[in-house]
């Protein structure tokens, strides 16, 4: 495929693109049969802003292949859901502190606030070797092979989320639970127990603050490059058993919560 002039790129309308963010920025060219290909093969490797936008992105690639009879074979099962890891995993849950009342207090630029926290909670999963499993609302769950990993991705969320120029100066956090377990994987995702207890011990969290199980912090063993305090020992809402819960404690992350938001 010859490659695209930086003239040629800038003749294109915006149409000619599979994707084009907030900021004008144009990706994925789709004005011919090789580019849509190109396309087609470099999909997965794009950070898109949000869901919509890559819902977006993904119908135009597909419309691209339609017109220049391109079957898009293993397109929607290979790349746009790429193959999910099984076995023992360690689960991330993340939300977002106070999601409502930023809602009411931003309006019409919640959007933009929310797609700049998915570009930060998806660039620490993927720079860790993480998976994306779903993210819906305020929330994002992903997956990790390694503990480690997930605890790193957890403090680069945290990291860049102090580090960001959020609106009017207000403070924007979120909060991240991290389990490991082995849940199953459906045709629709990753259920189970070990699933609903990561999502819980992330509700009962503060924004900026990363709370451990004492399955993730025994798989964490061999990582003393953090501190992990230990919390108490509480029963989760919904599950029967209670579970000790450790906080990652480091020099660059926000220490001194309230008590743990448990009934909730």
């Amino acid at each position: 495929m010859a490659e695209l002039g930086a003239r040629e790129r800038a003749k294109l309308p915006d149409s000619a693109f599979a994707y084009v963010d907030s900021n004008g920025r144009r990706r994925l060219p789709i004005h011919d049969e090789a580019h849509v290909r190109n396309a087609l093969a470099r999909f997965n490797r794009i950070l898109f802003e949000d869901e919509a936008a890559r819902d977006r992105a993904r119908t135009r690639i597909l419309r691209a292949a339609k017109r220049h009879r391109i079957m898009p074979v293993g397109f929607i099962d290979g790349q746009l859901r790429p193959k999910l890891p099984t076995g023992q995993l360690t689960l991330l849950f993340a939300d977002v502190e106070g999601s409502s009342r930023l809602l009411a207090q931003l309006e019409d630029r919640y959007g933009a606030l929310l797609s700049a926290i998915r570009r930060i909670e998806r660039a620490a999963v993927r720079a860790s070797g993480g998976h994306e499993v779903d993210a819906r609302a305020d929330e994002l769950f992903a997956v990790f092979e390694r503990a480690p990993a997930a605890l790193e991705a957890a403090i680069a969320v945290q990291q860049a989320m102090a580090a960001h120029p959020w609106p009017d100066g207000r403070q924007v956090r979120v909060r991240v639970g991290l389990h490991t377990g082995r849940p199953t994987l459906t045709a629709t995702g990753y259920q189970g127990i070990s699933v609903n207890t990561a999502a819980r011990l992330c509700a009962c969290g503060h924004g900026g603050q990363i709370l451990l199980s004492r399955s993730a912090r025994a798989a964490l063993a061999e990582a003393d490059t953090v501190e992990l305090r230990h919390l108490g020992s509480y029963r989760l809402r919904g599950i029967s058993d209670e579970h000790d819960i450790y906080q990652a404690v480091a020099p660059d992350l926000i220490d001194g919560f309230p008590a743990l938001r448990i009934d909730l």
